[in-house]
């Protein structure tokens, strides 16, 4: 993990808002709270019943795809993997791993596998372990200082593999007979087609990466297709378990996931929605308090109405473990805050002892020797590696430059840089339009609408939360007519108080000034039906995407008609985050023809003047 430019969150923004002169109808576009930002709290509510959990579950795990840009899953191309440059260790070895996840985008890393006396297998077949690095990269080096001051704490053993603690964790899993995949998150080590400071410290819009032509990532454009680097990291993960379940010498019925920082954000998503891993260990990142700083822990969508302990829990009952530390994990254990919850909803399925949290507040944010002790303890009994415990890591001398880096003369970089990101951002856009178009026109519909309820927030309690003067209701005969006529102007929508501008830490925790329109207007369709009422919806001028959303998100039939003043809006012609027509995901669901596709499709008669 890594902590964000960023300030304690305030309200004066909000109440500016509420205060400028903009029409008194404009409150209902604002929150009536401060918007929440990564540092806010985020409980899990456990509900009573396994039943309302899996309902509950299944809403949250299409959530996580939808803001990886991952719904529905795309066709996974070949991975064309390179594994060479094998170097021989004491009962292990290091070889050098590149694949593709999309054609041309290289995921780099290492490969340890077991070798000598610690090969035993009597088949051949031995358990994987998918260890995604976090913030520091594969080879963060403590420094001769820094591990003098672990070794004088206890946080480490040897001064020489301690220098080296995430190295140091797969050999000694390859030593105890696992076969484990150390891959370099975007912008570190060999993955340099996009770079770091574009990966993790993008902080300003660039004009030159917006619009419909020629954009990249972190644009409105981009932001309106899920494009971000949160949901490369999350694919690149998903293909990683490909690679590793393919090697002739792995078990693909025996996979664990660990990392540590930001690597722990990747384990929890990436054990969120793949369901190969059969026990995890995401450590540093599960808690109800801060949710990860970086631009590549957040994405648009991602924790609304939720956060990672919740999302966490979508591993259960499989086993899973982590610790507390003197960091924003330092709670974990407290009723209310994490820990006790997790116990709570691994009861529901019987099974208390498959999730487990260690007190180790002694230590500062670490994924140190005495937390790979108790992960290699937890792998040893989920991973049936038979060995007895406790389980010691023995020391193991450095790679050498040559020895971890992927590229050489006869393995050359990929290419990389601007134009490579728009073409990589381009591409998952095309291939995303024809996935959806290669649907039947019903498959179509169900998919689109699956997913404007993620971006609308349907799994959200929606209430009518007072009166919106562009929103009139008449009701006559049994008949409940919505006229929306044009909404407020704003010329930008409210952000947290964060330097770094990115829709991310926005949207990733609140629903857009869209959003909030389409519920209001979802709530008076809520309303009418539950009196029984056909419901028949007239948009006006500047309110027909709203209207469009609202009844492809409510259930099918919901609306009997729908007229609408225009039907030329486009999401794609908008430029910035905080256009109040700007919502996360609008452009890869088909934009606002796919709309009129979907309310058609389930039932509603759509007329426009």
């Amino acid at each position: 993990m890594k902590r964000p430019d960023s300030l304690p969150l305030l309200t004066a923004l909000f109440a500016l808002f509420l205060s400028a002169g903009l029409p008194s109808e404009a409150a209902d576009t604002v929150p009536g709270e401060p918007l929440k930002d990564l540092n806010g709290f985020f409980p899990f509510e456990v509900p009573d019943t396994l039943e309302a959990w899996e309902k509950r579950s299944d809403l949250l795990r299409r959530r996580v795809l939808v803001a990886n840009g991952l719904f529905p899953l795309p066709e996974r191309t070949p991975l064309n993997a390179v594994v060479h440059g094998k170097v021989q260790r004491d009962g292990y070895t290091v070889e050098k791993v590149y694949f593709e996840s999309v054609p041309g985008f290289h995921v780099t890393g290492l490969l340890f596998r077991p070798s000598g006396e610690n090969a035993t297998s009597s088949d051949g077949k031995y358990p994987a372990v998918l260890s995604p690095h976090g913030h520091g990269g594969r080879l963060y080096d403590l420094g001769e200082d820094g591990i003098k001051k672990y070794l004088e704490n206890g946080g480490e053993k040897f001064a020489d593999s301690g220098r080296f603690p995430k190295v140091a964790r797969c050999v000694t899993l390859a030593r105890l007979g696992c076969v484990t995949l150390l891959y370099d998150m975007i912008g570190y080590a060999d993955n340099q087609q996009l770079s770091r400071e574009l990966g993790h410290g993008f902080a300003k819009q660039r004009p030159e990466f917006e619009g419909k032509a020629r954009w990249g990532l972190y644009s409105a454009q981009a932001e309106m297709r899920l494009q971000s680097i949160f949901g490369l990291q999350t694919w690149n993960s998903i293909r990683a378990l490909d690679f590793l379940q393919d090697l002739p010498d792995v078990d693909p019925n025996r996979i664990g996931v660990t990392g540590g920082s930001g690597g722990g954000t990747q384990s929890i998503m990436l054990c969120a929605i793949d369901s190969r891993p059969v026990v995890s260990f995401p450590n540093g990142m599960v808690s109800s308090s801060m949710q990860g700083g970086c631009t590549c822990e957040n994405a648009s969508l991602l924790r609304i109405g939720t956060g990672n302990v919740e999302l966490a829990a979508l591993f259960a009952p499989k086993p899973q473990a982590m610790t507390a530390a003197d960091d924003w994990t330092k709670e974990m254990l407290v009723p209310g805050k994490g820990f006790p919850e997790l116990k709570k909803l691994y009861s529901l399925y019987g099974e208390t002892d498959q999730v487990m949290c260690t007190d180790l507040l002694h230590f500062k944010h670490n994924y140190n020797y005495v937390t790979r002790r108790l992960m290699y303890e937890w792998f040893n009994e989920y991973l049936g590696l038979g060995h007895d415990t406790p389980i010691v890591e023995e020391d193991s001398p450095h790679l050498t430059p040559e020895e971890h880096a992927v590229y050489d003369n006869e393995h050359p970089r990929p290419e990389g840089g601007d134009e490579f990101e728009r073409k990589l951002t381009h591409w998952l856009a095309e291939t995303s339009d024809q996935q959806l178009a290669a649907l039947s026109p019903e498959k179509r519909a169900e998919v689109v609408a699956e997913a404007w309820q993620i971006l609308v927030g349907i799994d959200d309690p929606i209430t009518d939360d007072g009166k919106a003067e562009w929103i009139s209701e008449k009701t006559e005969d049994g008949i409940t007519t919505l006229t929306l006529t044009t909404p407020p102007t704003m010329d930008e929508t409210p952000v947290v108080e964060n330097k770094r501008e990115f829709a991310g830490y926005t949207h990733g925790y609140n629903h857009s000034v869209f959003a909030m329109r389409t519920r209001k207007v979802l709530a008076h369709i809520r309303a009418a039906l539950q009196q029984g009422n056909q419901i028949e919806l007239a948009a006006g001028a500047g309110s027909e995407a709203i209207a469009l959303a609202a009844t492809a998100a409510a259930d099918p039939g919901s609306v009997k008609t729908l007229s609408l003043a225009s039907d030329d809006f486009r999401f794609a012609d908008i430029v910035s985050y905080r256009d109040p027509d700007f919502i996360p995901g609008a452009v890869k669901y088909g934009d606002f023809p796919a709309l009129i596709e979907v309310v058609t499709a389930r039932g509603t008669t759509v007329e426009v003047d």
